[in-house]
């Protein structure tokens, strides 16, 4: 068989994962925490089970969950969306993605990304035969580069992918960044915007969230992702949502019907009871700078520097103060001799960039964070 994907093998995760169980070490790599979901979760699913709702669910989602995630947008970001036509329910945010790449990319569209870029994108845009224009971000802001993106766009272009709080870097977009999103397809109806928003709600320091779902130009041609894995600590659920204008909608959910077709439909239903409670959501920011500002407290005095991180449950780490090696290398090698597992940024990078940075996820108890930090306070 020919490989329509001949570059890629099995994803840094579960290398490093791997790697993380055979060697005892503590797994600071991926994205997932550590710790105890609130106990209303399993309730709720288990009541959601009892009560008959194992069957296939609404290609778009359970109407309950549906109008909750309507009204908690209205209520975060001032926008009325219909529940009907312009809310999808997907089996997590990949497959969303995926999903709004494929409705939106034909043959010889180009697609801007920017690196450090979430390594489920280009595969996407590949398999539908389109082009990815790779931009870097600013280092070590991690920044769009606003001249760069503006030179980028040609007749060619047909979507532009953002995500913020952005994975690896924990950078957000600003203003200046959704006003030239707004010059640059102002002019072209043919430009779309898939904005991964994954961490939405995780945001930290008084900064703000610039959504696609907060402005009026932008949203009529944006897919607008969203994770439920993310904002409640239940990553195994793989329940995400799309949100896009009704003409977008319906071509998302062409794609969508023959990817999974529906979401586990006690999830649904669970989470739809579930996200009444809107302080859920309100206290998500706090609760993860707590332990963004435990981990920066628990390494200060180390060889790490902390690069700056607005949002996401991932710190990124200069080791260049430590050490010539490449990211790669000496993720590995910290995995090995430590027992503390990391992502090496540079594989975030088309070309591999290598600014000698290391990912650590903070998405954990307490004093796995404290054992992690005083095993990388002795790194030399």
């Amino acid at each position: 068989m020919i490989s329509k994907l001949p570059d890629l093998g099995t994803t840094i995760f579960s290398v490093v994962s791997q790697l993380a169980a055979e060697n005892n070490a503590i797994n600071l790599s991926q994205g997932f925490p550590d710790f105890e979901i609130d106990r209303d979760l399993p309730e709720l699913l288990y009541r959601s089970s009892s009560e008959g709702h194992n069957q296939y669910a609404l290609m778009s989602g359970v109407k309950p969950l549906r109008q909750g995630i309507s009204e908690i947008i209205k209520n975060i970001y001032k926008r009325d969306v219909d529940p009907d036509s312009e809310i999808t329910v997907t089996s997590g945010a990949t497959e969303a993605l995926f999903a709004a790449i494929s409705a939106a990319v034909s043959p010889g569209d180009e697609v801007i990304m920017f690196d450090p870029s979430y390594d489920s994108y280009e595969p996407a845009v590949l398999l539908n035969q389109g082009i990815p224009v790779r931009i870097p971000l600013t280092f070590p802001g991690y920044h769009i580069d606003r001249e760069r993106l503006r030179s980028s766009v040609n007749s060619k272009t047909k979507l532009i992918i953002i995500n913020s709080p952005n994975n690896p870097a924990g950078s957000l977009i600003s203003e200046e960044d959704i006003n030239l999103l707004k010059e640059i397809t102002g002019n072209n109806r043919n430009i779309y915007i898939l904005s991964d928003e994954v961490y939405e709600h995780i945001v930290f320091d008084n900064k703000k969230h610039y959504s696609m779902l907060s402005d009026d130009e932008l949203f009529k041609r944006s897919f607008v992702i969203s994770s439920f894995g993310k904002t409640f600590h239940i990553t195994g659920w793989k329940v995400g949502y799309c949100t896009a204008p009704g003409n977008l909608t319906s071509e998302f959910r062409k794609v969508h019907q023959f990817l999974t077709f529906c979401t586990s439909t006690p999830s649904q239903f669970a989470l739809a009871e579930y996200i009444k409670n809107t302080d859920r959501i309100r206290e998500l920011g706090g609760f993860y700078q707590k332990k963004r500002d435990l981990f920066l407290e628990l390494i200060a005095g180390s060889g790490f520097k902390p690069l700056g991180c607005r949002g996401t449950y991932f710190q990124l780490l200069d080791y260049s103060e430590i050490t010539d090696e490449n990211d790669f290398d000496l993720a590995v090698r910290l995995t090995k001799e430590i027992k503390v597992a990391s992502i090496p940024v540079s594989v975030f990078y088309k070309d591999k960039t290598d600014n000698k940075v290391l990912r650590f996820c903070f998405a954990k108890e307490d004093d796995t964070l404290i054992k992690a930090a005083e095993l990388l306070r002795s790194v030399k």
